[in-house]
């Protein structure tokens, strides 16, 4: 298989392409849609896995280019899962993640009142590499941890400053960037492809 030697990376959250930049090699040549003025697919899947391929064939079709998309979002276990693939959605038409905070609080303690003693949640990684040709590789990283009742931290995105993963006591808005790199649903899933650019 052909070396990549560039390749579009199919977002337009500014963390999130910052994030899946820095785990690519530095050699590889890196667009954002932006960049190329395109605008986003409808997000229409029903899975992380298919909202990211949906992306990643979306990007690359355009563009001719080689294309790693990425679907993740937050699942909360006393919410059934949600917000899950509506993470950003919850956030309102500009993704405002404040406002999905304060959202998955009021939610919770619809629930239950008290819940900070029940607030097990994940974040989940779908990420998918994609040809123009539309030949596919797609893979999932998943890490566990718990929900705060309060932010903490200004580092990472998203709902990152209310997530502990198991085994820390750091939120990922916390912990040093680099850190968070090395552990989080998005290195997980990375690590199961790496081997296309390394």
């Amino acid at each position: 298989m052909k070396k990549i030697h560039e390749i579009i990376i199919g977002t337009n959250n500014a963390g999130k392409y910052k994030e899946i930049s820095s785990l690519l090699p530095p050699r590889i040549k890196k667009y954002c849609p932006k960049q190329l003025n395109i605008c986003s697919p409808e997000e229409n899947g029903k899975t992380f896995e298919q909202n990211s391929q949906l992306k990643a064939l979306y990007y690359s079709k355009k563009t001719n280019l080689v294309c790693l998309a990425d679907d993740s979002g937050l699942e909360i276990e006393l919410l059934n899962g949600n917000p899950g693939i509506n993470s950003a959605r919850w956030g309102g038409s500009k993704s405002d993640f404040n406002l999905a905070i304060k959202k998955v609080f009021k939610e919770m303690k619809k629930v239950k009142k008290n819940w900070e003693t029940k607030n097990m949640a994940r974040f989940v990684c779908s990420l998918t590499l994609c040809w123009s040709s539309g030949k596919n590789f797609s893979s999932t990283g998943i890490v566990n941890g718990r929900i705060l009742n309060t932010k903490k931290g200004n580092n990472g995105f998203g709902y990152d400053p209310i997530f502990v993963p198991n085994g820390l006591d750091q939120t990922f808005g916390e912990l040093d960037p680099e850190i968070k790199l090395s552990i989080d649903h998005r290195f997980i899933a990375f690590s199961k492809i790496k081997t296309f650019f390394y």
